[in-house]
């Protein structure tokens, strides 16, 4: 099964694109953005997260991610109770009321170009929705019932993977020992994501076709998958997307998801208009699933992180 790439202004008229996409996202979850328009806010962003690395830990440890905020930079996060190697910088809109929550370092360009870069996918988001729900619902449903995706409770997570270890001899006393991957296997929780890596290589998802399968790097496109509300809004027809990235060889890597996802009040749980099958999961709050997530990344809570599977109705 491959990695299909979809031309986002023509699949928006031509109907006959949407099957490439609709067989991935039975199968592993995984399909490539083209003609998106979002090429100046993604130089812009890659530049700042370049800069904003490169840096001493001491320079980025100024935002680092407390237990009470959850954004800004962080280097010790866990995935499947296993470290990963990774660094990352977080943030997301202001509240609806002005306030922000995020950690910004002192350096306006980069805020300017991540905020700048957050609006241009929240746009490219809402449209590559409206493509999965066009893939998957056929005629005669409107498409206007189906859920939203929204801008005010999604992030973007700046990522590098270096080669070895950001911690030194002393921090790694106090922390879980790394696993043995870059960024270990999991699904993103929301509705889908939209990913934007370098040239470097590593990110794999597993298709229940092939086992795992790369997610090669082709320069100009950004790589969607989809996330765990979209899997329980299709009762399992599409596939929230298992994936990982493999230790770095040679040189670190960089990429930037942003993370679309359901309105601050959403419930998941299974659309009439996307099956005709019974429903496969009991009803649950986004609010109530976003918060388990989360929790488990910053420590070991002793036990994997809440999945779909605890809201699973027995068969």
């Amino acid at each position: 099964m491959q990695i299909p790439v979809i031309d986002l202004e023509q699949a928006e008229t031509d109907v006959s694109v949407l099957e490439p996409l609709d067989q991935a996202c039975r199968d592993h979850g995984f399909f490539l953005l083209r003609n998106h328009g979002m090429d100046k806010p993604i130089e812009r962003m890659w530049q700042a997260a370049e800069k904003f690395f490169s840096q001493s830990s001491e320079v980025k440890r100024q935002v680092l991610r407390t237990e009470d905020i959850p954004l800004g930079y962080y280097d010790r996060e866990l995935t499947k109770r296993k470290r990963d190697l990774k660094e990352v910088f977080d943030y997301m809109q202001p509240r609806a009321d002005g306030s922000d929550v995020n950690q910004w370092p002192e350096d306006q360009v980069f805020q300017d170009a991540l905020t700048g870069f957050f609006d241009a996918a929240t746009a490219v988001a809402e449209r590559t929705l409206n493509l999965v729900y066009r893939a998957i619902a056929g005629d005669g449903v409107d498409l206007s019932l189906l859920p939203e995706g929204s801008g005010r409770t999604s992030t973007v997570r700046l990522n590098y993977y270096p080669v070895s270890d950001p911690l030194d001899d002393e921090e790694r006393q106090s922390v879980a020992d790394l696993g043995d991957m870059a960024l270990h296997h999991h699904t993103d929780p929301g509705v889908l994501t939209l990913l934007l890596q370098d040239m470097t290589g590593g990110l794999q998802t597993h298709s229940k076709e092939d086992g795992w399968i790369d997610v090669p790097p082709d320069a100009g496109t950004i790589v969607v998958n989809l996330g765990d509300s979209l899997q329980v809004w299709t009762n399992d027809i599409y596939r929230a997307a298992v994936h990982r990235v493999l230790p770095m060889r040679g040189s670190g890597r960089y990429s930037t998801p942003y993370f679309f996802n359901p309105t601050s009040d959403a419930m998941l749980e299974p659309l009439p208009p996307l099956s005709s099958e019974q429903p496969r999961y009991e009803s649950f709050t986004w609010r109530e699933y976003i918060k388990g997530r989360v929790d488990d990344n910053y420590t070991d809570l002793g036990e994997d992180d809440i999945q779909i599977d605890r809201y699973r109705k027995a068969s």
